[in-house]
């Protein structure tokens, strides 16, 4: 060990700041510093895109935010949870069971990279920020297309409602 803490040569600046963050616990800060900078990558390389090819980039309406946030909240959900789109999250989780319609519960296995990855994947809050990210890329490269996913998958989400509440009242 040196002598900066107790802090062995070996470890990494990072790891430390984790076990010092989470010690009771296998936390992958080092895989969310890494989506982190995929993210931004992602969100500079648009901009820039965007920049570069004179993009208009519109004010969306509060109707357009409306179906964004129903259409975000849809395509997540699905992503997360749905079991049709379970062969995307298997390499980074273990099926569970069901957890409420048309859901499933999986827990997250792995570590490093893929362990991020499978938090990601099944986290619909996290999923909904690279989903609404990616609606808003495809506003400004591909307004139409967009509004019409954007209007299909709010309508989805609007079906979903009203299943739920059908089978409420049954």
């Amino acid at each position: 060990m040196n002598s900066n803490n107790g802090q062995s040569r070996s470890t990494s600046p990072l790891e430390h700041v984790a076990r010092q963050y989470a010690p009771d616990q296998e936390f992958p800060l080092g895989g969310y510093l890494g989506a982190m900078g995929v993210y931004a990558g992602s969100v500079t390389a648009l901009a820039l895109t965007a920049r570069l090819t004179r993009r208009q980039v519109v004010a969306p309406s509060p109707w357009d935010v409306v179906v964004t946030a129903l259409a975000t909240h849809q395509l997540s959900r699905l992503v997360a949870r749905n079991p049709v789109t379970s062969p995307l999250r298997a390499p980074f989780t273990r099926f569970q069971g069901t957890q409420g319609p048309a859901e499933l519960k999986e827990e997250v296995r792995g570590e490093g990279a893929k362990r991020t990855i499978g938090e990601l994947l099944t986290c619909p809050f996290c999923t909904g920020m690279w989903v609404v990210t990616a609606l808003s890329g495809g506003y400004v490269f591909a307004p139409r297309a967009t509004r019409l996913a954007a209007s299909g998958l709010a309508a989805l989400a609007g079906s979903d409602f009203l299943h739920y509440v059908r089978a409420k009242l049954n």
